[in-house]
């Protein structure tokens, strides 16, 4: 629904429609193409929607905070708490399950009922996204320390 919302009402946002094609790729290649893989598939699943709920309303409060005080004091409040467990959940938590992930792939586990070019590629879209996220909420980060700096420079003068 995300892919198709963002194809109507934002066809520019080139970065959120690759990401959820990604997704699409993996999803349609676990359960049409090979009938396996489910279980690494709803993990990085979870994993990733578990942060959407925080995510949905900081995003909603920072595209309204300059013209809407509420806003503004939503966003103030959840940016940290938002920035700490996406930094968990996407920079700790999803890498380790990835790697867990690349270890059973590579040890043969699955007797190699998976084609390798499939898991390979799973692998590819999940670390590239994962890369993307952590680089997304680090520059979040460095945007909340230069904001909170300059208030802090601003109350002191």
């Amino acid at each position: 629904m995300d892919l198709i919302h963002y194809l109507i009402f934002s066809p520019s946002d080139i970065l959120f429609i690759g990401h959820h094609l990604a997704t699409l790729f993996v999803f349609v290649t676990c359960r049409y193409l090979v009938a396996r893989g489910a279980y690494a598939v709803l993990m990085l699943l979870i994993l990733a929607e578990v942060t959407s709920a925080c995510q949905n309303a900081w995003t909603l409060a920072n595209a309204r905070r300059i013209d809407v005080q509420f806003a503004a004091k939503v966003y103030d409040f959840l940016s940290l708490p938002f920035y700490a467990f996406y930094s968990v959940v996407r920079g700790i938590l999803g890498p380790y399950f990835v790697y867990q992930m690349g270890v059973f792939f590579i040890s043969g586990v699955d007797g190699g009922i998976i084609p390798k070019w499939i898991w390979v590629s799973w692998l590819c879209v999940v670390v590239t996204a994962i890369s993307v996220s952590i680089l997304w909420v680090t520059n979040l980060w460095v945007q909340l320390y230069k904001e909170r700096g300059a208030k802090l420079e601003k109350k002191s003068t």
